[in-house]
């Protein structure tokens, strides 16, 4: 007669009322999620070796599970010995495969022939010694649970352990190793979802072989469920398995699951109407949850797309702004010496022809290598490398010395410049008051203000010099006039010519980069624009603004810059 343990003979191989209920919930949960992650990856990996593995160890961990439901649901001792078995034989199986797995992620190739035989090596007396009382001995036929020998209570423990710590130490090597801020991540959170995954499954069952209190042991399974978040955090954050909405979808169908189960232990029937809507529910707003998820993944792909382009096409444009600007500036500067060289008398005595030539010739070629050094300076104030040297500075004598330097030059043209250096002004008296109206001219030196700022006075300079240079080059006759101002917080810069004016469709243009009037041409030949984008990004640097305002065209224009005031 054959021998049982005392409950009734299990129904569809893994019910019976020797199981608790919450069995069901701790495996099958579990079960389920490992096997969707694992197909989903192989497949959506296209079969690579790394989706292989871990499909691999989805179907063993799964295997494993079931294997004990069946151990808590049968009731003959054979069938103990043959399933109880099959765990020992797949357990620290899964073990191996997990540090194969993390080898394939981190290092990005396969294991070598010599690393493959030495991790089945150690994997081997499992095998060889199944069958044997090494493994396990006999069965309690109390509660139907195998006794154990050394291999199966002491070396696959070690075997485990083992496993785990080389995890361990190929994680922490690499990190140390590897200079991507990024991948570092990833290869942290992909080794510690293993990890907690190896831990949590072994604590489990050293529980249970060392307690017997086997019933415990299920809250190792809890590690699956943890390893699939860290996987599904990688995929939806990193892209690592380049797999679209596989953390919507794997939270819709446990969830649908897990309502369903439901059904099976329902006995009021208001409680199964109510579960049944819940359940229907869950699937529907799934359904819309899936769909708005593929469609916010599409949008953030097709941006990230655009960036990489983007990026692509500014680092080339870089290169030739860079190349050409070099090769021009080498050009520049070699005619250069040419010319200063027919002026100091390099090459003998010359004529006064020659002479006008040679100095029309230097200052052409002086204005060409301000210009390349211009382009250069706006490429790298886009990419935001260009450093100033911040400190106080007194905008006011700035100002004046740039009039004074520009006076000289602007007399052979016919032209006057003057400056108009107002006294601050109360917010109450200029409420109401237009720019191009509040700077009326109160003598050369004005008021007794200090208009101090914090900035770089070089390119401050260059600021109140460019805007002084380009009223020049579009003022045929009459006068320039630069203004400032201080209004509370701010100090306003203003420069008024009575040129060729802007009109509404130039001002749209004024400080783009290589941005000109429709007719600029005909006037400044020489235009590049980028004078004014320059004095844009100079004066955004500094936390001010700057702007143009014209009565429309042949009425003059007005620039203004306004800037905090340091005082």
């Amino acid at each position: 007669m054959e021998l049982l343990c005392p409950w009734e003979e299990a129904q569809y191989f893994i019910y019976s009322s020797n199981i608790p209920t919450l069995f069901f919930y701790s495996h099958i949960p579990a079960v389920i999620v490992a096997i969707l992650a694992g197909f989903l990856v192989f497949y959506k990996t296209k079969k690579s070796l790394l989706g292989t593995i871990l499909l691999w160890i989805s179907l063993l961990f799964s295997a494993w599970c079931i294997y004990d439901l069946v151990l808590w649901a049968v009731n003959k001792p054979d069938t103990v010995m043959f399933y109880w078995s099959l765990q020992i034989l797949f357990e620290p199986l899964v073990y191996l495969l997990s540090f194969y797995l993390v080898y394939l992620f981190i290092k990005e190739r396969d294991l070598s022939f010599k690393g493959k035989a030495i991790i089945f090596s150690i994997y081997a007396p499992v095998v060889l010694f199944l069958s044997t009382n090494y493994n396990l001995v006999g069965v309690n036929l109390g509660d139907c649970t195998a006794i154990e020998g050394f291999i199966a209570q002491y070396f696959t423990y070690i075997v485990e352990a083992v496993f785990i710590l080389a995890i361990m130490v190929l994680v922490g090597l690499e990190y140390r190793k590897n200079s991507d801020s990024g991948r570092k991540k990833q290869i942290v959170i992909f080794g510690l979802g293993v990890i907690l995954f190896l831990i949590a499954f072994s604590s489990g069952n050293i529980i249970g072989s060392f307690t017997d209190n086997w019933t415990l042991a299920q809250a190792g399974l809890i590690g699956m469920p943890i390893f699939i978040g860290f996987l599904v955090y990688l995929i939806v954050q990193y892209h690592t398995f380049n797999i679209k909405l596989i953390a919507t979808q794997a939270l819709v169908w446990v969830l649908a699951i897990l309502i369903g189960s439901q059904f099976f232990f329902i006995k009021i029937p208001i409680n199964f109407v109510l579960n049944g809507f819940t359940f229907i529910a869950s699937i529907i707003f799934g359904y819309f949850l899936i769909r708005s998820v593929k469609v916010e993944i599409a949008q953030k792909e097709e941006l990230a797309k655009l960036n990489i382009d983007l990026e692509d096409l500014i680092k080339q444009r870089e290169n030739l702004v860079h190349l050409v600007t070099h090769k021009v500036k080498g050009s520049f500067t070699r005619s250069k010496y040419i010319f200063a060289g027919i002026l100091d008398g390099t090459f003998g005595e010359i004529s006064p022809e020659i002479k006008k030539c040679a100095e029309q010739g230097l200052e052409s070629d002086n204005m060409g290598i301000e210009t390349v050094d211009l382009v250069l300076n706006v490429a790298n104030m886009q990419k935001g490398t260009f450093k100033y040297e911040m400190k106080t500075v007194d905008l006011k004598d700035i100002v004046l010395k740039s009039v004074a330097e520009k006076k000289d030059g602007m007399e052979t043209k016919g032209l006057k410049i003057e400056s108009e250096i107002k006294p601050a002004r109360n917010a109450s008296d200029i409420a109401d008051a237009r720019p191009q109206d509040s700077l009326q001219r109160v003598g050369q030196a004005g008021g007794d203000d200090t208009y101090t700022v914090l900035g770089d006075s070089f390119w401050l300079k260059e600021v109140v010099s460019n805007l002084i240079e380009n009223s020049i080059k579009y003022t045929e006759k009459g006068k320039i006039t630069v203004g400032l101002e201080k209004r509370n917080d701010k100090i306003l810069l203003s420069v008024k010519d009575t040129g060729v004016g802007i009109s509404d469709e130039d001002k749209k243009n004024l400080f783009t980069e290589g941005g000109r009037g429709k007719d600029s041409v005909k006037v400044n030949v020489d235009s590049t624009g980028y004078g004014l984008y320059s004095v844009k990004l100079i004066i955004e640097a500094h936390k001010g603004k700057v702007w143009a305002e014209s009565e429309g065209a042949g009425k003059g224009s007005t620039f203004f810059v306004e800037l905090p005031s340091a005082s």
